[in-house]
């Protein structure tokens, strides 16, 4: 363990020897955090994964320096089938440990199998699109959509767990019954995973005990049928002597030629009658398969085109290397080179920093991922900003205003103070006959820098603008 305020090695002292800090909390917190990595190890060898997830997160509250717990959190992640966000903890493991570092041979297979990690991506979209589904009531092409998802990615807990919730709500208990005991083989501490089975469990032993029920009842009777009539007897009558017997059937048919002869013809109406009911009953079911089949089918075509529309997008976002992976080794790349120290080249940083998808870390990006993209744009912001602003004024000079744009533009992004910038900037603009853009950029000038000789200006620019628009 190393001091956190010089980096020398402690020694059983409440003190460090090198720098003299009190280390007595610090040392508890990192006996902590070891501890709950111990926990969370423990308990991933034992596949209790959302155990394990819970620990290794606790641990890197605590140190978020802890590259074992960090990298194992990554592995976890894998094994339930959340592909981005075990890459996002490796790239973070990285940022904090660039060498010999096992993230590296973890990233390594996964950028080695692309087709894998596409599989996953789609998987996590599909799902996506059943939770839309299940939300619009379409629960039939959500049922659809998560199979079409376990078959892709086996590992993924929530899709297994909304598949079985729905088998549950059409009380198909085997099928939850199984797609649940696919969950538990993979994390079996999933407290969802446990609610659902226990219920999957007790409806299942309901429904054993039913049928018990139906065929003892159907032992201690006999069930014939007599025309439309159904009649139960005893499964064990009295016995009759056999002058009862010969008795009863030959007054059975006196009164049966009795009533066939008054009766034989309405018998015959009704009899065809049923004929006819029968046809048409048999007509009806026909035509309500035809019109399930078409159903059926329309929901396929509607599942094709959405799968095709998805993979359009994921191939024009591979194209455009836009992707996941192409974001954080970007961001890893920079923070490569930053680690140089004072031959690291800034304007090379902020290359690999522009190559970051906005979007991605606007809606994809955890927390510490932004905090390291912003930590590195900040310490070479100043310099950068400097270099983009000399050669964007050198552009409008020139009278260039395109590019000048482009570099002013970066020089305000990475230094929002430099007032140089930002009043060149607004000098293009309106050189560029951009008058909108313009007025924005000199009213930011009057807000940011007031009283100055620039804000004057940006006064007097202003009025020309709306003169023009009058």
């Amino acid at each position: 363990m190393k001091c956190y305020n010089c980096g020398c090695a402690l020694s059983e002292k409440d003190f460090c020897t090198g720098c003299g800090a009190d280390v007595v909390q610090y040392k508890k917190v990192m006996y902590l955090s070891n501890q709950y990595y111990n926990e969370g190890l423990e308990k991933a060898q034992v596949r209790d994964l959302s155990g394990a997830v819970a620990c290794l997160k606790q641990s890197l509250k605590l140190n978020k320096n802890h590259t074992n717990a960090r990298n194992l959190l990554g592995l976890v992640y894998f094994e339930m089938g959340e592909a981005v966000a075990a890459l996002t903890e490796w790239v973070i493991s990285k940022s904090y440990q660039s060498e010999k570092n096992i993230a590296d041979d973890y990233i390594t297979k996964v950028q080695s199998n692309p087709s894998g990690l596409e599989d996953m991506n789609v998987s996590v979209k599909k799902y996506n699109q059943a939770l839309s589904y299940c939300q619009q009531d379409s629960l039939d092409m959500a049922t659809i959509q998560l199979r079409k998802v376990v078959l892709t990615n086996p590992k993924l807990i929530p899709a297994r767990q909304l598949l079985a919730l729905l088998y549950i709500r059409s009380e198909e208990w085997t099928k939850a019954k199984k797609e649940l005991d696919a969950c538990k083989r993979i994390d079996n501490g999933n407290v969802l995973t446990n609610r659902y089975l226990k219920e999957v469990d007790s409806m299942l032993g309901f429904e054993e005990s039913k049928n018990a029920g139906k065929r003892k009842t159907q032992e201690t009777a006999i069930w014939t049928k007599s025309g439309n009539d159904i009649v139960i007897q005893p499964n064990n009558p009295r016995d009759a002597g056999a002058w009862n017997v010969f008795l009863n059937i030959l007054i059975g048919l006196v009164i049966g030629l009795a009533i066939g002869w008054f009766l034989l013809a309405p018998i015959r109406v009704n009899s065809e009658r049923a004929g006819m009911d029968d046809e048409l009953t048999s007509l009806r079911e026909q035509l309500n398969v035809k019109t399930t089949a078409v159903d059926e089918l329309t929901q396929q075509i509607s599942l094709l085109t959405t799968d095709k529309e998805v993979l359009e997008n994921k191939l024009e976002d591979y194209e455009s290397s836009t992707g996941l992976i192409a974001a954080h080794t970007s961001l890893m790349q920079a923070q490569i080179e930053y680690n140089k120290g004072s031959a690291a080249d800034k304007m090379k940083i902020a290359e690999y920093l522009d190559q970051v998808d906005l979007d991605f870390i606007e809606n994809v990006a955890s927390e510490e991922y932004i905090t390291l993209y912003e930590g590195l744009k900040q310490a070479v912001g100043s310099s950068v900003a400097t270099s983009f602003y000399d050669s964007g004024y050198e552009a409008y000079r020139n009278q260039d205003y395109e590019t000048a744009i482009e570099r002013l533009n970066k020089a305000v992004d990475y230094d929002p103070n430099n007032a140089e910038a930002l009043y060149a900037l607004a000098n293009a603009y309106r050189e560029n006959k951009d008058y909108v853009q313009a007025r924005k950029i000199y009213v930011q000038v009057i807000e940011l820098f007031p009283e100055t000789e620039k804000a004057i200006k940006a006064q007097g620019y202003i009025a020309e603008i709306d003169a023009m628009g009058s």
